[in-house]
């Protein structure tokens, strides 16, 4: 058999993205539909994006732990399960979603375009559950002003850290997603000097520069994001976008990470909300407040062009979101954070 051919999970960084974030509708015949849907995707996909072979048009569809039951049955991917939410100093949120849509494009029309294309073809089968219009700023900033991204893999890099392999092989070529929505306290933010700003990140804010070990304190961000297991650094591939509505005053960030486990975005997350050494947590999150988060599986393209369209699913179980609740004697509430299936 040949390999599975991946989604566009490591695309190429584009100057806009639509996330769009659904539910199932719960009736048999939506079922049908959203199956009868993952193998037309692709030629939608390609009638919006000849209007502009330049527009590098592309779409991830992904699925949430409770749809795929649904939609897909047995087998499941081995580490799918409902994001868990984390209380530490702050308060990482899990969030409902069936289906996310990650479209990214040179242009924002060809992304609505498609958003459009893919809300008219599903109908009825799906509501809507969250929409953000995300774009690119300046050289590539965030909305508090530092790059970011800097250190996401590209090429061979980020198919090695995004894309599974033998160890799931059933599901080789496939790929987890967690998304959250964090909006900023730019007035906040804005109040410290440029030093601390920097301090907290652990960046130089006009160059991009990485400060060095001898003045970044073990809070910065980028120290907290990285992850080292067995002396092997473990990547994620991010896409994260700045959105806003400057009417309203909301400004924030669409934070977007692809792994071949979510483990490892995981373990970030908790490194941030958390600390490392607990307490030791990320101070951009004093200015910036997670209001979203869920975790999705990236099925190959190769998965989604062979869906039945018959209902093959067993009747589901509902299960409440797990929660990482941090306690102060110094433990966890669960055991491994390994990312096990859910029971």
């Amino acid at each position: 058999m040949p390999p599975a051919m991946p989604q566009p999970v490591v695309a190429k960084l584009t100057r806009a993205a639509i996330f769009l974030v659904v539910k199932v509708n719960p009736e048999q015949q939506n079922r049908t539909a959203v199956r009868t849907f993952c193998s037309d995707l692709p030629a939608l996909l390609r009638a919006v994006g000849f209007r502009d072979l330049e527009g590098y048009l592309s779409c991830v569809m992904a699925f949430g732990s409770d749809v795929w039951d649904r939609l897909f049955g047995s087998p499941r991917p081995k580490e799918l399960h409902v994001f868990r939410e984390i209380h530490g100093q702050h308060h990482a949120v899990s969030t409902p979603g069936d289906i996310l849509f990650h479209i990214r494009a040179a242009r924002m029309d060809l992304c609505f375009e498609l958003a459009t294309q893919i809300m008219s073809r599903l109908g009825d089968a799906v509501s809507t559950v969250d929409e953000v219009h995300g774009f690119n700023y300046f050289d590539d900033r965030d909305l508090i002003g530092f790059v970011d991204g800097t250190e996401s893999p590209t090429g061979q890099a980020g198919i090695d850290a995004a894309i599974i392999g033998e160890e799931d092989a059933t599901f080789a070529g496939g790929s987890y997603v967690l998304v959250q929505k964090y909006l900023h306290d730019l007035k906040g933010w804005n109040a410290l000097s440029v030093e601390d700003q920097e301090r907290i990140i652990g960046r130089t804010k006009l160059s991009n520069v990485e400060l060095d070990d001898s003045v970044k304190p073990t809070s910065a961000h980028n120290a907290l994001t990285t992850i080292v297991e067995d002396g092997k650094e473990l990547d994620i591939v991010r896409d994260n976008m700045p959105f806003g509505d400057a009417g309203k005053g909301e400004f924030g960030t669409y934070f977007i990470g692809y792994a071949r486990s979510p483990h490892r975005i995981e373990q970030m997350l908790i490194n941030m909300f958390v600390g490392r050494p607990p307490g030791n947590y990320d101070r951009l999150l004093d200015y910036s407040r997670a209001v979203t988060g869920t975790l999705f599986f990236v099925p190959s393209a190769t998965f989604l062009e062979n869906v039945p369209v018959e209902d093959t699913a067993p009747a589901p179980t509902e299960a409440p979101a797990e929660s990482l609740q941090w306690v102060r004697d110094g433990s966890l509430r669960i055991g491994s954070l390994k990312g096990e299936p859910r029971k």
